[in-house]
């Protein structure tokens, strides 16, 4: 068992300092471990968001593990895109001025594909299109690449869920090999997040979110990982999460969101996360790599 940053602080109140150790020395003994770097909707800070070119830019990074959202079309079909309407991040209202308010689920997948996902973003991307889960599987899995999913507004598409695992299943991510290291799926609905234990209970899941430190033993019952915004996350909130164990009887994880910075990154590393999802993943990638420890202060140390 790793020893975590707030250890080491508990023990300098009981009698040892890690800061009064040499560099390395202090660093071996709180041992802090590094984050796992997951690429936000694709390595989106150099490429259009959800799309299949911001996959193979987290694969030019070497970047592993990428992040994305899943919804559905008027027809049925399961496309990725963050936003619940597509006026951000394509040229709808140009093709379809008269559609307002260009929600995802008005359309189909046929007029769907029509759109440019990339213009946006820059005159380099243009003619890039929103991705099918299907099409966005296989190019993650051409990368070799794992893949952190959400289910993004699962109230306005119902079993949306079970559908979900179904094209998974059909494009081979519920093997063994797969559920055990390559797949999380996450929301910021605890049904849904229930909803996917309930019918895939061998898959890894994440809630999106900081629920109370009281409640943690409730989503502990359905899933893996506790997954809040950086801004909520103190040192005392990780120590929480991680002293339960998770639907696989595992310690609870926290995957943090959206750091994009390498001093915060730093830092979060140093309170103990599992992982850091980042717009620039290969920002805190250079920034979590380096060699350093991280030590609460002595005064306050519970302080974040």
């Amino acid at each position: 068992m790793q020893i975590r940053p707030l250890a080491a602080a508990v023990g300098t109140l009981l009698g040892f300092s890690a800061l009064s150790l040499p560099t390395t020395a202090a660093h071996a003994a709180t041992d802090p471990h590094r984050p796992v770097v997951v690429a936000h909707r694709g390595a989106s800070a150099y490429a259009p968001e959800n799309t299949l070119a911001a996959v193979d830019k987290a694969d030019d990074l070497g970047i592993t593990w990428v992040e994305n959202d899943v919804q559905r079309t008027k027809d049925g079909e399961l496309v990725i895109i963050h936003d619940t309407n597509l006026k951000r991040t394509t040229n709808v209202e140009e093709i379809f001025p008269d559609r307002a308010p260009w929600k995802v689920a008005d359309f189909t997948l046929k007029e769907i594909k029509r759109l440019d996902a990339g213009s946006w973003f820059s005159p380099a991307y243009a003619g890039t299109r929103v991705p099918t889960l299907e099409k966005y599987l296989e190019r993650v899995s051409h990368h070799h690449q794992k893949l952190l999913m959400e289910i993004k507004a699962p109230e306005l598409y119902p079993g949306i869920e079970k559908q979900t695992l179904r094209e998974l299943r059909r494009e081979g991510w519920l093997d063994r090999d797969h559920v055990e290291h390559k797949l999380v799926i996450q929301s910021f609905s605890a049904d849904s997040v229930k909803a996917v234990h309930k019918l895939r209970p061998d898959v890894k899941t994440g809630f999106l979110g900081t629920p109370a430190v009281a409640e943690l033993p409730q989503y502990a019952k359905f899933t893996d990982q506790i997954n809040p915004s950086f801004r909520t996350v103190t040192p005392e909130y990780v120590a929480a999460v991680h002293s339960l164990p998770g639907a696989h009887g595992r310690p609870l994880e926290v995957y943090t969101w959206t750091v994009d910075d390498g001093p915060t990154a730093a830092r979060l590393k140093g309170y103990g996360v599992d992982g850091i999802i980042s717009n620039k993943p290969d920002v805190v990638r250079d920034a979590t790599a380096e060699d350093t420890s991280y030590s609460l202060p002595l005064a306050g140390v519970l302080a974040p």
